[in-house]
């Protein structure tokens, strides 16, 4: 049916179809009433995969390579076999249920959230090209997953155990353990870390100076945690922006790995320019995730635990987990780690913190006690 003309004289036709002439007639009505409502007519024959796919294409712009591929893996193993042929505007809260449902015998609970995003945002980026009137997906909560990997933590004898193998191992690994275990810093924020950022106190010029200039004889170091390896360099979260004051244990292993660098230099006989990341590729370039753990692994098994079960990441948790158990205030630890707010810290280090509250058990103690010396001394 035509239902008007564009200003350069077209027809602007509005189509209905069916398996019978009623069925026809119904689905024109339709359309003809969406057109009076000033409402956009949906293609009858867009599907959830090309939806998914002009996503993939258009909605990943200014995220690493890293991170496109994640989603799209994702979307081509999970969503797009599942829901791709499904015409987008038939798409039901109970055929996203349902799929949800199915996917999380295979999936954890993380990997069904993203799974549920991909399709979440691939809908809503159809509803503003006028493709579908409205987001089902938003409609649906993410079920439990299969239970993951749980993280771990290193107790105070392992993590000393570790310590003592970092001591001994290759300066950059060694340094690198130290340093994650010692400080809390992500295994992004350190791959970044740059020896500029790397400072110590000089109390005549009293302000901090890097070391490269200032030198190992002083008695107050620390660390910017300004950068990482993010595609824009920017750490995590705002917060994650912080300076740490280093321990003397991290001081001794930069120091070894500073001394360690500068003899290969002048052993390659380049003794005029210095590496400016603190941990780096003989020729300079930044350590990629996977040299990292194939290391760090390596020292865990000298240290007598399995390294193929460890991640670096979990040198963080283990920094956790030994605070928690220290009596360190969650506050400071959640400041320490980078973390906006401590309900932040709770939620992603559960398992390393130690929920114990004291001061009910305190008080009751001492309440009690009095009780019962006035009762033996009437």
């Amino acid at each position: 049916m035509t239902v008007g003309y564009t200003p350069q004289g077209k027809r602007i036709v509005r189509k209905g179809s069916g398996r019978t002439k009623t069925a026809a007639k119904e689905a024109l009505r339709k359309v003809l009433r969406d057109h009076e409502d000033g409402l956009p007519s949906e293609p009858a024959k867009y599907t959830v995969g090309e939806a998914v796919e002009y996503w993939l294409q258009h909605g990943l712009s200014g995220r690493s390579e890293r991170t496109v591929e994640m989603n799209r893996t994702f979307a081509e193993n999970h969503v797009i076999p599942a829901l791709g042929a499904r015409k987008l505007r038939d798409l039901s809260a109970e055929d996203v249920d349902n799929w949800l449902k199915a996917k999380s015998e295979e999936l954890s609970t993380r990997s069904l959230k993203l799974v549920h995003s991909i399709l979440h945002r691939s809908v809503r980026k159809a509803m503003a090209r006028d493709k579908v009137r409205r987001n089902v997906v938003e409609l649906c909560d993410v079920p439990e997953g299969r239970e993951g990997r749980p993280s771990k933590a290193l107790t105070l004898v392992q993590a000393k155990a570790v310590l003592n193998a970092a001591r001994k191992a290759e300066p950059r690994i060694g340094a690198y353990i130290v340093l994650s275990l010692a400080t809390g810093a992500r295994t992004e924020e350190l791959r970044a870390l740059a020896w500029d950022h790397v400072v110590a106190y000089v109390e005549d010029a009293e302000r901090w100076i890097p070391v490269q200039e200032a030198g190992w004889e002083h008695d107050a170091y620390a660390m910017y945690v300004w950068r990482s390896v993010r595609k824009k360099g920017d750490t995590k979260t705002r917060k994650s922006r912080r300076t740490l004051k280093l321990p003397r244990i991290c001081v001794e292993a930069l120091q070894r790995l500073h001394e360690h660098q500068e003899a290969i230099r002048e052993s390659a006989g380049d003794a005029t320019s210095e590496p400016s990341l603190v941990f780096c590729t003989r020729s300079g370039l930044p350590l990629s995730a996977a040299n990292v753990r194939r290391d760090f692994r390596k020292v865990l098994d000298r240290a007598e635990l399995v390294g193929a079960e460890w991640a670096p990441r979990e040198m963080r948790h283990s920094f956790v987990s030994v605070l928690s158990d220290h009596g360190i205030p969650i506050e400071d630890i959640s400041r320490l780690v980078g973390h906006r707010s401590t309900a932040v810290t709770e939620t992603v280090y559960r398992l390393q913190i130690r929920p114990v509250m004291e001061k009910g058990a305190t008080a009751m103690d001492g309440i009690f006690a009095a009780e019962d010396s006035m009762d033996e001394n009437p």
